[in-house]
């Protein structure tokens, strides 16, 4: 028969294990918090590149002499500059417009963006058709342009900063799409 004192050892081993299993669970809990806060925060920037992409191409589909000009093509995203102030007043050309919208969307994805990588739009036009002759009738554009936007996700980089810029973690969205 065992006495009381070694049977208050047992006792006492038997709650140090379970201290020691409950916090295995809660080390692999907080790990999981962490893991599921960078997928959301993932899921968050990738919707709001679909949602920049998305813009792009209405303010595209609403000029379409700027877009058969191919004044939205450009290897150069983010483009910096004033944008023309287009308003009921001052009017602007298809071109002046494009500026703007590209000046715009390029704010729009550097505030919304961790770190803007290479970002592109190159349009490719349908051959055989002139749309300056028909402009009144204001001709679908009848060709596709491509789209790619390049970012770093957010996380702890090696050698200090805070955005992953090297190649292997930039993170890429390309679209074709006819406007």
């Amino acid at each position: 028969m065992s006495s009381p004192r070694a049977q208050r050892g047992v006792s006492l081993i038997e709650v140090l294990m379970a201290v020691l299993i409950f916090t295995i669970g809660l080390i692999g809990l907080g790990g999981l918090l962490i893991t599921a806060t960078r997928a959301n925060t993932t899921a968050y920037v990738r919707t709001q590149v679909t949602f920049l992409a998305n813009s792009m191409a209405d303010r595209m589909r609403a000029n379409p002499m700027g877009l058969w000009k191919n004044s939205y093509d450009s290897d150069n995203y983010p483009i910096s500059g004033t944008a023309p102030a287009c308003d009921a007043a001052t009017g602007c050309a298809p071109g002046d417009v494009a500026l703007r919208d590209q000046i715009l969307w390029s704010q729009q994805l550097q505030a919304t963006l961790p770190a803007l990588g290479k970002t592109s739009i190159k349009c490719v036009k349908a051959s055989g058709f002139d749309p300056t002759a028909q402009y009144g009738l204001r001709p679908p554009y009848s060709g596709t342009c491509t789209m790619s936007i390049t970012w770093a996700e957010r996380g702890v980089a090696i050698g200090g900063g805070d955005d992953n810029t090297g190649s292997n973690n930039l993170q890429s969205f390309t679209w074709v799409f006819e406007p």
